[in-house]
């Protein structure tokens, strides 16, 4: 990680150079999306890791959190752990960020090799050290979803 100006630059290794560097699309965009690597077939009612092509350094003060794109459900897959977190130290040589896609139709579902399916977002992150205290408030809120019941 470096900064040139107010630009922060991350350092990544593009697996398959065939494909382009990550990029943010539009002027607004916030996440950039992944290139899939692979071209693959995935069964009704299966998942597959899909390898997006890259390899992070995540910088110490943020997070890469993985998404699905808006336009994931079209194929009928779902992102199927929800959102992917990319560890600081997850950069090694073998650490390709890869989806966990779902097919959840009765039909296969062809992924091509430079499709867009999931997107990464950094964000500012803390990492606080934890403290043991016996008992935090002297009152409980209630069980879980009580808020709607009061």
């Amino acid at each position: 990680m470096s900064f040139k100006g107010d630009i922060l630059f991350v350092r990544v290794t593009i697996v398959d150079k065939s494909l382009p560097m990550p990029k943010y699309h539009t002027e607004g965009s916030v996440g950039f999306d992944f290139y899939c690597r692979e071209s693959c077939e995935i069964p009704p009612k299966e998942f597959k890791l899909i390898p997006q092509n890259l390899i992070v350094e995540t910088p110490k003060t943020h997070a890469l959190l993985i998404f699905a794109r808006s336009s994931l459900h079209k194929k009928g897959l779902l992102l199927l752990n929800g959102v992917g977190v990319v560890d600081q130290d997850f950069c090694g040589p073998e650490n390709e960020i890869k989806a966990i896609l779902y097919n959840y139709t009765d039909t296969i579902v062809k992924v091509e090799k430079g499709d867009r399916l999931v997107q990464g977002l950094f964000l500012d992150v803390l990492i606080p050290e934890f403290e043991d205290c016996p008992q935090i408030k002297e009152v409980s809120r209630g069980e879980i979803g009580s808020t709607g019941h009061r």
